[in-house]
């Protein structure tokens, strides 16, 4: 749908976040709406919802909270390029994002403590504890 015909006509939201490239199937997007994944405007809501322009969508995907705003409205699932053009990410949305992708890096780096103990390790585990306790 080009956006002056979008403009007259209603779209369903999971359809939206669909074209949007949000979820991979309409099915999926149906399931993150019903599971409270999806808010629209600050509320939850149903898939069947109509996207308006202008309207706050906020949404998860993978670890990643978003929060985007509705500037065209399409039903047709098109390249990334043109579902790119029918949403814009608010500032505050990618500080976010930016802020817990650098926090999941910083994470990645912590030492690990090494491999899980063998039979024989932890039998000698079990024995050193038992040596200990006085009970």
């Amino acid at each position: 749908m080009t956006t002056k015909a979008a403009e007259s006509a209603t779209t369903r939201l999971d359809k939206w976040l669909w074209a949007a490239r949000f979820y991979k199937t309409r099915g999926l997007a149906q399931a993150m709406i019903d599971g409270g994944k999806v808010h629209y405007n600050g509320q939850r809501c149903k898939a069947a919802r109509s996207v308006q322009l202008g309207a706050l969508v906020y949404l998860w995907q993978g670890h990643d909270e978003r929060e985007v705003e509705v500037i065209a409205i399409s039903d047709k699932r098109g390249n990334a390029t043109a579902a790119q053009q029918l949403y814009r990410e608010t500032a505050a949305s990618l500080a976010r994002r930016q802020a817990a992708a650098e926090a999941r890096r910083l994470q990645a780096h912590e030492p690990d403590e090494g491999p899980r103990p063998d039979k024989q390790q932890r039998r000698q585990r079990r024995q050193l504890k038992a040596d200990h306790c006085d009970f």
